[in-house]
């Protein structure tokens, strides 16, 4: 059983039963940069009293320290019946802050758009609270009443609350716990309902709707996470999404961090725990209208400028975690509220499905792992064992960047060596034999020159069989192909860096390309691949099983050979096509040949023409 201990002085506070606020007041000062930063309750087993009666339901703005509270920012002129609005105009006027200028507009605002969140048909509403919280807390003046377990080590941001407001927050957690016994871990929720606290005209109000973004059921949405297999989830998901859209961050993280994955954990902790009052009530505007994406993007839009505003050299020794989490509560120092957001936005991510698919597949990956529906807190760590992994041709190191590039979900597991020159012979059949069944595959390449080179390939090599006759391209947008020496560079799906080249396929239709065939099989008498002659590259077929995420059939791609990923037949296998192939290598294994390409927008990943001197492949041990 869990108790919070807290001792806050009793803030004055506005008005008992309204804002403190003309009815007219659209207008601030605008100009000031400033918001209390959030002042936080860490949830420990400790005892603790409290006083009821600290909670009263007089009305709208009773549980505010008006003397915290930022004032209303200056904006335009608001829009007649804005409540009225259809939903793209809503959602173009809160991204612009519209609700920044009047809190009553605000409070209004927020409950009109909690009610139209579709959710479960039986959800607690005001009046089942008010009955819950008579029978829980009774007349007593003072409690002891335990809060949720599954708020155990999680904070609990109080922001500008009073202490009217901070007993009100507690009731509310209770009755939360008390009414869904199914929530097992949810460290977003205190945040959220404090938030909500600064909006609401009593206790009942503010438990109705968080109770409706509880019980939502609107399809590929979510807006509370209540478990930790979901939480974890949706923190791999942002790894995943820091490591397509945020590169430079992301080197700069991996360089600086044993254990990514645990940096990349404290994502929701930036936005609801970390940015001061005044951003993040910004965030939660915005996060109301779009949902959870939308979180994903301002997440990635902080970690952008967060490497915008450090040195690489100044993080050497630095607790990369603090670090991440000073920046936050002094964002304004970097940027105003308004750009953030204008920056968030301006990320061109995938479609909400697409995300929704990744979460799910980490989902996945994690329930592998033996994480259930019902398990607490656990503690990740790096998949890579620095200390006993061995490879011909990398080190470590090496290998320990490699594997920060990797999907999260699969990140999560060891790796495994499937096959190796070295000790399985020159041989292609060899070469399937060993990594059919194991998907995905890491594949590394040492030419004689001491250049390294590879390609992280999403699909199982026995795809290749289900093309009949004719080989055929598969695999998904998750391919990439990467350089490791010389230089230490990712070269990733095309429509990463530029999604808005590629539209979503609706429900309805599914197909999957069809690149036409280039050049003819060739190689010299020496087995050398020429310019002229390539590797025969075959058409794709239709398939029946793609992986989950960046399926090409979810996509309508402007170019032929934009989906050209994986492809292998009895000649040799081919990775990457369009005006050239990103890697090829010959039926020996000893020859190969490298050049830009389409699909992944690369350059020659090492000397044109090569000989391979050691060749792995590494799956990855479940």
């Amino acid at each position: 059983m869990l108790q919070v201990g807290l001792s806050l002085p009793r803030s004055p506070g506005g008005p008992a039963g309204t804002f403190p606020m003309a009815e007219n007041e659209n207008v601030g000062t605008g100009q000031e940069m400033f918001g209390s930063s959030p002042v936080t309750v860490v949830i420990t087993s400790e005892a603790d009293t409290w006083d009821i009666n600290a909670s009263s339901c007089l009305g709208c703005g009773q549980f505010v320290d008006w003397d915290r509270m930022p004032d209303p920012e200056q904006r335009p002129l608001i829009p007649q019946d804005i409540l009225s609005k259809p939903p793209k105009e809503l959602k173009k006027l809160a991204r612009e802050g519209y609700w920044a200028a009047s809190r009553v507009l605000r409070a209004q605002v927020y409950h009109q758009l909690i009610q139209q969140v579709p959710c479960r048909l039986v959800t607690p509403d005001a009046l089942v609270y008010r009955d819950v919280a008579s029978r829980l807390f009774g007349k007593s003046n003072v409690s002891s009443h335990p809060l949720p377990e599954f708020l155990e080590g999680c904070s609990m941001p109080t922001y500008c609350l009073n202490l009217e407001g901070v007993t009100a927050l507690k009731k509310i957690l209770i009755c939360v716990g008390n009414l869904f016994p199914d929530i097992t871990y949810s460290p977003i929720l205190p945040s959220l309902v404090a938030l909500l606290l600064h909006y609401s005209e009593d206790e009942a109000q503010c438990f109705e709707n968080i109770s409706r973004l509880i019980a939502s059921n609107a399809p590929h949405t979510s807006y509370i996470e209540q478990s930790f297999l979901a939480h974890q989830a949706s923190c791999m998901t942002f790894g995943d999404l820091a490591n397509k859209h945020c590169p430079a961050a992301h080197k700069l993280i991996a360089s600086a961090s044993e254990n990514v994955f645990e940096v990349y954990s404290e994502w929701l902790s930036w936005l609801f725990h970390d940015l001061p009052f005044n951003y993040a009530i910004r965030v939660f505007d915005v996060y109301l209208l779009e949902g959870q994406k939308v979180l994903y993007r301002i997440a990635l839009a902080l970690l952008k400028q967060y490497r915008l505003s450090v040195i690489s050299t100044e993080l050497e020794g630095t607790d990369i975690k603090a670090d991440l989490q000073a920046f936050m509560q002094n964002i304004a120092e970097h940027v105003t509220v308004d750009k953030l957001l204008e920056r968030a936005f301006g990320i061109r991510l995938f479609s909400r499905k697409e995300i929704w698919l990744l979460q799910m597949a980490n989902r996945k990956a994690l329930m592998e792992r033996g994480i259930t529906m019902m398990q607490g807190r656990q503690s990740f760590h790096l998949a890579v064992d620095m200390q006993n992994f061995s490879s011909s041709i990398v080190t470590a190191q090496e290998m320990r960047v490699i594997w920060s590039w990797i999907p999260e979900r699969f990140s999560l597991f060891p790796p495994l060596l499937l096959f190796s020159t070295s000790e399985d012979g020159c041989s292609l059949q060899r070469f399937y034999t060993c990594c059919e069944g194991y998907e995905p595959t890491v594949l590394l390449i040492k030419t004689t020159e001491g250049e390294v080179c590879g390609a992280f390939l999403s699909s199982d090599w026995s795809e290749r069989k289900k093309s009949g006759a004719t080989s055929g391209f598969f695999g998904t947008g998750e391919c990439f192909v990467f350089t490791v020496r010389p230089e230490t560079e990712r070269y990733e799906w095309v429509f990463i860096k530029k999604p808005e080249l590629a539209k979503a396929v609706p429900r309805s239709r599914q197909r999957s390309p069809s690149p036409s065939p280039t050049s003819l099989l060739g190689s010299s008498p020496d087995g050398r691949s020429t310019s002229s002659n390539r590797l025969t590259v075959p058409t794709p077929q239709r398939r029946g099983r793609l992986s989950p995420f960046l399926a090409i059939r979810h996509f309508l791609l402007p170019s032929k050979t934009a989906s050209m990923f994986m492809s292998g037949s009895r000649e040799g296998i081919i990775i990457g096509g369009g005006g050239g192939q990103a890697l090829s290598l010959d039926a020996n294994l000893l020859w190969g040949r490298t050049e830009p390409c389409e699909t992944f927008d690369n350059p020659p990943l090492c000397q044109e023409n090569f000989k391979v001197q050691l060749l792995e492949v590494w799956g990855f041990q479940n």
